[in-house]
C-alpha cells in the first residue's frame, strides 16, 4: 500500500465504527445533530471551552458569556484561562470564538466579557469581523440589559494600539450596555495585566450573577495538541536538529530552513499553525548595554518578585532587541536629550524611531544616569516569537520545520540582529536546546474537502505555510488543484525551496506556479502583478470555489495583493468597487479568504 493511501485510510471509519455512529445518531433530533456536528468539528479543529450546567433549563441571564477575537491565539488563550477560572469559582460559562457566535444573538446575552486582539492597522481579527460590523450597523439592538467588560490586546509600537478592543467597548456603550469594569488595554507583555483584569472581573461577575454550588458539566473541546502539557507558559525544551541557509551566497537576505525535533513531547499541529519560540538574548549585546550604562553584570534586580542578576535579567527575561515607545519616552525624560524629548511630541515619528533602534542604540544616543532597577522596570518582558510552520506532521512526524529570515541591519559601527531569528539562525548550534510551544491558528486552514482548489500567495518567508499545505495535501491524497504565487528579489539567489516546487509540478500536485522576482529585470515585478496578468484564470478559480490564502508582509504586500484582487473582481466580474469589496467579504465570511500577515 502506498504511504499516502495508508494515511488516508487511517482517517476513515471502519465498518464497525460507522455502524456504531449511525446507531448513536439515529434518534437524534435536528438540533441534537447540529450540536453533535459542531462538537465533532471542534474536536477536530480546536475550539472553545463550553461550561454547561447539569440542569437543562438554565436561563441566559445566569450565564457568563466570554467571546474572543484572536488572530494568532493570544486572545483565545486568555479567554480560555478566564473561562476555567470563572468555572472554578462556580460560574456558568459559555466561552467561544466570535466566529462561532451569531451576532444577532447578543440580545439574549446578559453578561459578556470580550477578549480581543487587533489585526493589521486597527482591524479586527478575522473571526471578529462579523460581530464588529454588526454592532456598528443599524441592525444592532439596544442592549440596556447587558453588562460587559473588554480586555484589549495590542502592541504600542503600532499606531492603532488595541483599536479592536476600543471599538467593541465604544459600540456596546453606545447601544446602552453597562460596564462591569473599565476596559483594560494590554501591550505585548500582557500576562500580568490580563491576570489582574480576570481576577477583578470574576469577582464582580460573581456579585452580579451569583455563583452556584451545584455541579457543572465541562464540555471540553480541546485544541489539537491540548493533551500535551506544554504551553506558552510551560514550553517544551526541544532540540534544534537543522539550521540551513537556503538563500544563495550573493543574496541580500539570509533565510534559514530550521528543523526542530519535538521528541516525545506529544505536541501536535496542523498546517496553518505557528510555532512559538522562546529565546535568550545575545550575551555580547547584553554586555554592550551593561558597559554603556556603567552597571555591574552581577548587580541584583527584581522582576515580578524574582531576584536575579542584571546580566541574567537582560539575557533571558527582558526585551532588548525590540524597543517600545514607552521606553523611548522614559529615556527621553531621564536623559533630557533635546532630540529625544522633541521626538515624543510626534507619535508617528516616535513609533518609527523605536522600530529602527534597539535599546542599546537609544541609551548610547542620549547618555543618562539611572538606577539599574529603574532601567529594568522601563523595559518590556521578553515575549516569544511566532513563526508560521513550514511542515505537515503527516510528512515529518515528530519534527516541526520553520522558514526564518534572519533580521540584520547596520547601526553605526555595529551589526544589529533580531533576537529570535539570530538565536535560531546563528547563535544556537545544531543539537542545542530551544523552548517551544504550538500556537494554533484556526483562521488559516486548508479546506475540509480535499477536492477544493486553493490559491496560495506567499512571497519571501511567507512561503512557509504553503510548504506545509502541499505536504498535507500530498499525504492525504487531496485531489484539488493547487496554484502558488511566490516572489522575492532574484531567481538565482532567493527561490526558496525551488527543488521541492519543481518536484510538485512534475508530480502534478502543484497545478500551477507563478513567480515574481523583482530585481531580475529593469522594471520591478511583484506577486500582485502576476495576479493581474492571470486575472481571468484567478477569477475563474474563485468562481469555482477556490480558497484564497495570503501570507507575508502586512504593511505593503498584503494591501497591494488585496487591491489587485479587488481590481480583478471588478474587471472580470463586471462589478462595482462596492460589489467587489462585498465579494471579498463573502469569501472571508465563508473562510475562503484567509490571511496570515505580520
Amino acid at each position: 500500500m502506498l504511504p499516502n493511501q495508508q494515511n488516508l485510510n487511517q482517517t476513515m471509519l471502519d465498518a464497525n465504527q460507522l455502524a456504531s455512529l449511525q446507531q448513536t445518531v439515529g434518534n437524534f433530533s435536528p438540533l441534537q445533530l447540529a450540536w453533535a456536528s459542531g462538537y465533532l468539528a471542534a474536536k477536530a479543529e480546536g475550539a472553545s471551552v463550553a461550561v454547561l450546567p447539569t440542569g437543562s433549563n438554565v436561563q441566559a441571564s445566569s450565564t457568563l458569556t466570554i467571546l474572543y477575537g484572536s488572530q494568532t491565539g493570544n486572545a483565545k488563550g486568555v479567554a480560555k484561562a478566564l473561562a476555567e477560572q470563572a468555572q472554578a469559582q462556580g460560574l456558568t460559562v459559555d466561552c467561544k470564538s466570535m466566529g462561532e457566535f451569531k451576532p444577532k444573538s447578543i440580545k439574549n446575552v446578559s453578561h459578556l466579557l470580550i477578549v480581543a486582539s487587533t489585526n493589521g492597522e486597527g482591524e479586527p481579527p478575522d473571526d471578529a469581523v462579523a460581530l464588529h460590523e454588526f454592532l456598528q450597523s443599524k441592525k444592532a439592538p439596544k442592549l440596556a440589559n447587558l453588562h460587559f467588560s473588554v480586555l484589549a490586546l495590542g502592541d504600542t509600537s503600532y499606531e492603532f494600539f488595541c483599536q479592536t478592543g476600543k471599538d467593541f467597548d465604544e459600540f456596546l456603550v453606545k447601544l446602552g450596555a453597562q460596564q462591569i469594569a473599565p476596559r483594560v488595554d494590554c501591550d505585548v507583555d500582557y500576562d500580568d495585566a490580563a491576570q489582574a483584569w480576570s481576577a477583578e472581573i470574576i469577582a464582580k461577575s460573581k456579585d452580579l450573577l451569583g455563583s452556584s454550588e451545584a455541579p457543572t458539566n465541562v464540555v471540553a473541546m480541546p485544541t489539537i495538541g491540548a493533551s500535551s502539557q506544554y504551553t506558552k507558559q510551560q514550553p517544551y525544551t526541544a532540540e534544534l536538529s537543522v539550521s540551513q541557509k537556503i538563500t544563495g551566497r550573493d543574496s541580500n537576505k539570509d533565510v534559514r530552513h530550521i528543523e526542530i525535533d519535538l521528541g516525545e513531547s506529544g505536541l501536535t499541529y496542523q498546517p496553518g499553525d505557528a510555532l512559538g519560540v522562546w529565546f535568550d538574548n545575545d550575551v555580547e549585546l547584553v554586555a554592550e548595554i551593561i558597559s554603556a550604562l556603567e552597571f555591574s553584570a552581577n548587580e541584583p534586580v527584581e522582576i515580578a518578585g524574582e531576584s536575579l542578576s542584571l546580566k541574567a535579567a537582560l539575557t533571558s527575561k527582558l526585551e532588548i532587541t525590540q524597543t517600545s515607545v514607552n521606553f523611548v519616552s522614559f529615556w527621553a525624560e531621564q536623559s533630557t536629550n533635546v532630540a529625544l524629548v522633541k521626538l515624543t511630541d510626534d507619535k508617528n515619528k516616535l513609533r518609527e524611531f523605536a522600530a529602527n533602534h534597539q535599546v542599546v542604540d537609544v541609551i548610547k544616543l542620549a547618555p543618562a544616569k539611572v538606577a539599574a532597577q529603574d532601567f529594568v522596570d522601563a523595559l518590556r518582558k521578553i515575549t516569544p516569537r511566532l513563526y508560521s510552520i513550514a511542515s505537515s506532521q503527516a510528512e515529518v512526524e515528530e519534527e516541526v520545520h520553520l522558514t526564518v529570515g534572519l533580521v540584520e541591519y547596520q547601526q553605526g559601527d555595529h551589526l544589529r540582529a533580531g533576537g529570535a531569528s539570530s538565536f535560531l539562525g546563528k547563535r544556537l548550534a545544531e543539537g542545542g536546546e530551544v523552548k517551544v510551544f504550538i500556537e494554533h491558528n484556526d483562521n488559516f486552514r486548508l479546506p475540509a474537502d480535499g477536492n477544493t482548489p486553493v490559491i496560495m500567495i506567499g512571497p519571501g518567508t511567507g512561503i512557509a505555510p504553503f510548504r506545509a499545505f502541499l505536504q498535507e495535501r500530498e499525504a492525504t491524497d487531496a485531489q484539488g488543484d493547487n496554484w502558488l504565487f511566490f516572489g522575492d528579489q532574484t531567481f538565482t539567489q532567493d527561490f526558496l525551496y525551488q527543488v521541492e516546487w519543481q518536484g510538485y509540478l512534475k508530480s502534478g500536485l502543484l497545478t500551477k506556479i507563478d513567480l515574481a522576482f523583482s530585481r531580475d529585470q529593469a522594471e520591478k515585478v511583484y506577486v500582485q502583478d502576476r495576479l493581474r496578468e492571470n486575472a481571468t484564470e484567478v477569477y475563474s478559480w474563485l468562481e469555482r470555489g477556490a480558497h484564497l490564502y495570503i501570507c507575508g508582509d502586512m504593511s505593503r504586500m498584503a494591501k497591494d495583493v488585496e487591491q489587485a484582487l479587488t481590481d480583478i473582481i471588478i474587471e472580470q466580474g463586471n462589478k462595482t468597487a462596492e460589489q467587489a469589496q462585498q465579494y471579498l467579504k463573502d469569501l472571508r465570511d465563508a473562510k475562503r479568504y484567509q490571511k496570515d500577515v505580520y
